[in-house]
């Protein structure tokens, strides 16, 4: 299997031509487009949120991952090997957090070139490419080395990753690190726990421990987002 993660948008031409170079070089191997609204140019927000992803996915999975704003730049193409998936991206921190939390992980650099490669489109005509030789059961030529950014990022950081079309917004925060005792303040807000979305009142901002394993504030039938003017890297005390 193939999952596809990037920051193109659910809409326009680039998700569509990587899948197109996938079925061509992997005939056969599923695609899941696991997330296309990473948060844009983002790879911080956007490592911690890939890192909260991966469990569902069989051994043996191949990440494709696009969060590039250095697109075409000297950054290093990497190859990661963690807990028996293959991740594919760049050197921006984006893999970095999967890689902390694996067992075991193993970082390459791609040497492997195609015959064209645009300055613009890395994540056609490089990672996917490579990602198709890996769910073919081929390895691209390579080399070890070690990742150069992301390596001191925070393990949990107390700040929001992501929000999604409700307004709920994650955060880089696995919920392990708090009890349900625990009232987040955002501001001069305060926010307590509730377990579902049906113990908070409607319209009520909480916290609660999301599918994925995150600390998540959201709102009863409402936008969390809205309500607490929340973006991409609020941050919170608790």
């Amino acid at each position: 299997m193939i999952a596809l993660f990037t920051d193109f948008g659910p809409e326009g031409p680039y998700a569509g031509q990587m899948q197109a170079v996938l079925a061509a070089g992997a005939p056969g191997v599923p695609v899941v487009s696991l997330m296309h609204d990473a948060p844009a140019f983002n790879a911080r927000a956007s490592a911690y949120l890939l890192a909260a992803l991966t469990a569902p996915f069989p051994a043996s999975t191949v990440f494709a991952c696009v969060v590039d704003p250095d697109v075409g730049s000297d950054r290093k193409p990497l190859l990661l090997k963690a807990d028996g998936y293959w991740f594919v991206g760049p050197d921006n921190g984006l893999l970095t957090v999967v890689a902390r939390r694996a067992e075991q992980a193993e970082w390459h650099e791609i040497l492997w070139r195609p015959e064209h490669l645009s300055a613009s489109f890395h994540g056609r005509d490089l990672f996917a490419p490579v990602a198709a030789m890996l769910a073919r059961g081929e390895l691209p030529e390579m080399h070890p080395c070690a990742p150069s950014v992301g390596t001191d990022w925070p393990d949990d950081p107390a700040e929001v990753i992501y929000i999604d079309h409700y307004g709920n917004a994650m955060t880089g925060m696995r919920a392990g690190c708090l009890d349900d005792t625990a009232v987040l303040r955002i501001g001069d807000t305060r926010i307590t726990h509730a377990r579902t979305f049906a113990e908070a009142g409607p319209g009520a901002c909480f916290w609660y421990e999301n599918a994925m394993g995150l600390v998540e504030i959201a709102a009863n039938r409402a936008s969390a987002a809205t309500l607490l003017d929340l973006d991409i890297g609020t941050g919170f005390a608790f």
